[in-house]
């Protein structure tokens, strides 16, 4: 690593310059970038996120929030091409080398000790942070279930989630064009949740009217659980406030504060 390769440290944050070690296709709509970053596979906790730096130019000017998707032997994020900067994200090249400020934000955190039953339930790109987590709980909580409730617009927005399920966890679907599991919302697949409020935790993470549902749910049966909230944001440090979000204790930041909520705290 050369001398403008190696990691500063910015606060608490690391930012340092990493080598792309694979960019491939998960599905039609999603992609997986792996970089190797010692300094930020060492301290990433489950739900925490790093800020990529897309392009050397001015455009984009701003970095872009990804949530880890791994950080065992390299990091890894998940991303669809929505946008210029997602685009150059997918022609990047093994070898190339990218910008990049994590981990960053607030983690998960672990199920209580009364917990039996662990359900997270994504929509889209938000399955991102739920594989660390039970990367996390497969070691320390052999004892647990594991379900992952999931929710794509098509066939085309749903990958074979291979290390879920070698996590051991049980993985069900529901697509808006009923091209792949159930038909319709994930809220469909709620009755797979254990509603006892003393063995069953909930983590999300998603689109709003989602997690809004699953919100109420939550509320309904007297469950706890935690949002991982997606925002887009320009300094990812707290500074500019720009992906403030409003909560029952006032407005909060999704990059400082966040992006790991108490579910019942977020007003959506």
């Amino acid at each position: 690593m050369t001398k403008d390769q190696r990691p500063t440290i910015y606060m608490d944050k690391i930012q340092g310059k990493y080598k792309v070690v694979s960019n491939s296709k998960l599905c039609d709509r999603f992609w997986r970038l792996e970089f190797s970053a010692p300094s930020i596979e060492k301290h990433t906790k489950p739900g925490q996120f790093v800020h990529i730096r897309v392009n050397d130019g001015l455009e984009p000017f701003f970095r872009r929030p990804f949530s880890v998707y791994r950080a065992k032997k390299n990091t890894e994020v998940f991303y669809e091409v929505v946008g210029p900067g997602t685009q150059i994200m997918s022609e990047y090249k093994k070898g190339d080398v990218i910008d990049v400020i994590g981990p960053v934000g607030s983690a998960f955190k672990m199920p209580r000790k009364t917990t039996k039953q662990i359900v997270m339930i994504a929509g889209g790109i938000g399955i991102a942070p739920f594989l660390p987590l039970t990367d996390v709980l497969r070691k320390k909580r052999k004892d647990l279930e594991m379900i992952l409730l999931y929710g794509g617009r098509t066939k085309g927005h749903v990958y074979p989630m291979k290390e879920f399920k070698e996590n051991g966890v049980k993985a069900h679907v529901a697509t808006d064009d009923g091209s792949v599991g159930i038909k319709g919302r994930v809220s469909k697949l709620f009755n797979k949740i254990n509603c006892d409020p003393k063995t069953t935790q909930l983590y999300t993470c998603g689109p709003h009217p989602m997690m809004h549902a699953v919100q109420d749910f939550a509320k309904k049966h007297n469950l706890k659980g935690e949002a991982a909230c997606e925002e887009v944001m320009a300094c990812a440090l707290g500074a500019c406030l720009g992906c403030a979000i409003q909560t029952t204790e006032g407005y909060k930041t999704v990059c400082y504060e966040g992006p790991v909520f108490d579910l019942a705290q977020i007003i959506f």
